[in-house]
């Protein structure tokens, strides 16, 4: 688990694991809201390798800094991996966990569901020995990582769709973060940068967050990705935010909202699955995922904050989609060959 979505995808597929009787050891990166999220979920991990490489003011320090940080984690996982009598390692994008994999001889399957993240599915996808996606993605976009059938494997939907098969919200979690539910509530996320905003290259998102942390008829609840986010829009102080102190039910919000604003890409799916109308400010190259959610009309690209929406949603209005986790976790087996 490399990252906060991670722990979502994999959730049901333990459970399942478990329930057939297999072993299974959890790794995780720290790194955003991971190993919050494994708490919350009621998982534990295994080992945690490595943190997140950091920041540096210049592209050269940056890449060298990431590659010690790649090197160091490859190192610890391929030392704790070893003396393991492992069977199938399995990941969503994490391309150290496939390297090292690859590395000890031992089948690996990796699923994902963005296909311009080129460096990291250079490593990783070539490294697998299975890759899961959905079947959004234009099989021809793969295909430069080495990646074709029959090692190309692919689901109908979104993952979204798998991993909240068995969704109810919770209703409570308003009350903790004590959303004022007369106005309209509107969920963001902020950009997967760790740096915080795109203010000079995609200055979308913080005008958004200006736009509806200043509206009075609006209760903007951020969910921040890292902890300098949370500093960031806190000394905004924006009057009509709420800035939770750590990982929340983001599920249970996102289902409650009337509205969600994400410049990420599994919040947006998220709330598409779970019938929610949603926005995206993400900046770089659409993927095949949302390309297609945009024809459906579940995701919105926004180009200015006053063309949002804002108003109440009645009740769970909108489309909601339910698919069975264990036809994702029959495609990851498959890395096993004929021993499932």
């Amino acid at each position: 688990m490399t990252a906060s979505a991670h722990v979502l995808v994999f959730r049901p597929v333990i459970g399942l694991l478990r329930e057939r009787g297999d072993e299974v050891e959890i790794t995780a990166r720290d790194y955003a809201q991971t190993l919050q999220l494994l708490d919350l979920h009621g998982l534990e991990a295994d080992a945690v390798i490595g943190r997140h490489g950091g920041r540096s003011r210049t592209g050269k320090a940056r890449a060298m800094r990431k590659a010690q940080s790649l090197l160091s984690r490859l190192h610890a996982l391929r030392r704790w991996a070893r003396p393991r009598d492992v069977d199938l390692a399995l990941a969503h994008g994490s391309h150290e966990l496939t390297l090292t994999a690859r590395r000890l001889g031992i089948p690996s399957a990796t699923t994902h569901d963005y296909e311009f993240a080129t460096l990291q599915h250079q490593l990783g996808m070539r490294a697998a020995t299975k890759v899961v996606v959905p079947e959004s993605i234009p099989a021809e976009r793969l295909a430069r990582f080495g990646v074709r059938p029959p090692k190309l494997l692919r689901y109908p939907g979104l993952k979204e769709e798998y991993y909240l098969s068995d969704f109810e919200p919770d209703p409570t979690v308003l009350e903790e973060l004590q959303v004022d539910r007369h106005r309209v509530l509107v969920v963001l996320r902020p950009p997967p940068d760790v740096s915080l905003y795109h203010r000079h290259s995609n200055p979308l998102f913080p005008q958004t967050l200006d736009y509806l942390g200043a509206h009075d008829e609006v209760q903007a609840v951020v969910l921040p990705r890292t902890d300098e986010q949370r500093e960031f829009v806190r000394r905004l102080e924006l009057p009509s935010t709420i800035v939770p102190d750590r990982a929340v039910d983001a599920q249970s919000l996102i289902a409650l909202a009337d509205i969600v604003v994400s410049a990420g890409g599994t919040m947006n799916r998220e709330a598409a699955a779970l019938g929610v109308p949603v926005y995206t400010t993400y900046g770089g190259r659409l993927g095949g995922v949302d390309e297609q959610l945009i024809r459906e009309g579940r995701l919105k690209p926004l180009t200015d904050p006053r063309a949002l929406e804002l108003r109440k949603r009645a009740g769970s209005s909108g489309s909601r989609i339910r698919r069975e986790p264990r036809l994702l976790l029959d495609l990851l087996l498959s890395a096993l060959g004929d021993d499932t």
